[in-house]
């Protein structure tokens, strides 16, 4: 026997189907927003690292500069104590640290993560091999610095 349908069911089937599109335009609308969160916070987050990296590579260039500047003081003396042929070396290093910080501070940050991608892809065992040394270099600048600071702790215990 097929129910028949009465007023109050017809009601009640009408209102549990506009409750269904309700929660579905909900989940949708839900759905769309944090999408929206989410690549707005992405956008923000890549803008804050490419500043990073902006001043990074503002700092590194200076750093470079002035390495560069104390190669060139120093091939002076290098002249007057190895020779002039050493002196020139000296000199030919300080350009090359100086033309390179001309290069980097000349170049955008996606132009120089660019740069890296394509050196990894052509020669990723150089690359994982530099990588491998700054990380041991950076492993014992880190180590001699607490050391030094737990001398340094130390000397101060035996002197209260």
């Amino acid at each position: 026997m097929a129910k028949k349908p009465t007023p109050t069911s017809d009601l009640s089937d009408s209102l549990i189907l506009d409750a269904e599109e309700v929660a579905t335009e909900t989940k949708k609308s839900a759905a769309d927003t944090i999408r929206e969160e989410a690549g707005k916070l992405g956008s923000q987050a890549a803008e804050r690292a490419r500043a990073f990296a902006g001043e990074g590579k503002d700092k590194a260039s200076g750093a470079l500069d002035e390495v560069a500047k104390m190669l060139h003081g120093a091939a002076g003396d290098v002249d007057e104590r190895l020779g002039s042929d050493y002196g020139r070396y000296a000199r030919s290093a300080a350009e090359g640290i100086s033309g390179f910080a001309d290069t980097l501070r000349g170049k955008q940050v996606d132009d120089l993560i660019d740069d890296a991608t394509a050196f990894v892809k052509k020669s990723p065992v150089i690359a994982i091999g530099t990588a491998a040394a700054i990380g041991f270099v950076l492993a014992r600048l880190i180590k001699s610095g607490i050391d030094a600071a737990a001398d340094l702790g130390d000397a101060d215990d035996g002197k209260a």
